[in-house]
């Protein structure tokens, strides 16, 4: 598995009520496979990046486009690229409390109808990769906030997505398990090679991504 190229071409998102654009033709682009940090001041417009990115969020002008095909339009079809190209990561890793960590991860692959029995050994390795291949019958609540950090993240790459969105994904931990948990996720970037969205509030966690962008 490996990302795809993202390209952000003159942006502009505006909200209603508010008459300054959040984005006036913003550009970025983003190499398949590469980490990038997006940094700046609270409501800059970090989180709204990665919502239009991930068709979220609809934005008046420009285009989002992922390898060679822009993102695209209407709620069922954007819904069915975000199942296909787009995992998700929060704060809050959001992770269902009536199923096992197993089951979180299988959840997705459900979704899509895959079963098969390389589906079980793709969890396994990844729970191994994010040093829980022994808590995967556990429920959420019997996880530290770190272990249900790293299932979060682990459940945003089940279905090998060309683009990992990780929205301050440790920004709840204290620094030693928010140091742990970049751990994880840089080894789950070196190996599966998804091009990554990273927003951060933590500068040392930024300087060790591949690059970053500042945003305001």
């Amino acid at each position: 598995m490996i990302g795809q190229t993202l390209a952000i071409q003159g942006l502009h998102k505006t909200y209603p009520g508010n008459e300054h654009p959040v984005f006036d033709g913003f550009d970025l682009e983003v190499e398949a496979g590469n980490l990038c940090a997006i940094v700046g001041v609270s409501g800059v417009g970090k989180t709204t990046l990665l919502n239009c990115v991930a068709g979220l969020d609809h934005w008046e002008g420009g285009e989002i486009k992922v390898g060679d095909a822009p993102i695209p339009e209407g709620s069922e079809a954007r819904a069915l690229y975000r199942r296909r190209s787009v995992g998700l990561a929060f704060q809050q890793p959001h992770l269902l409390p009536e199923f096992t960590v197993r089951e979180n991860l299988r959840m997705p692959l459900l979704i899509e109808g895959d079963v098969a029995p390389e589906a079980e050994s793709w969890i396994d390795q990844l729970l191994s990769t994010v040093g829980l291949g022994a808590l995967g019958e556990r429920m959420p609540g019997q996880l530290s906030g770190g272990e249900a950090a790293r299932a979060g993240l682990a459940r945003a790459l089940v279905r090998k997505p060309a683009l990992w969105l990780l929205d301050e994904p440790t920004g709840n931990l204290d620094p030693a398990t928010a140091e742990e948990v970049f751990g994880f996720l840089l080894s789950l970037q070196a190996e599966l090679r998804p091009t990554t969205l990273l927003v951060t509030h933590n500068p040392g966690l930024a300087e060790r991504c591949m690059r970053t962008v500042r945003l305001g």
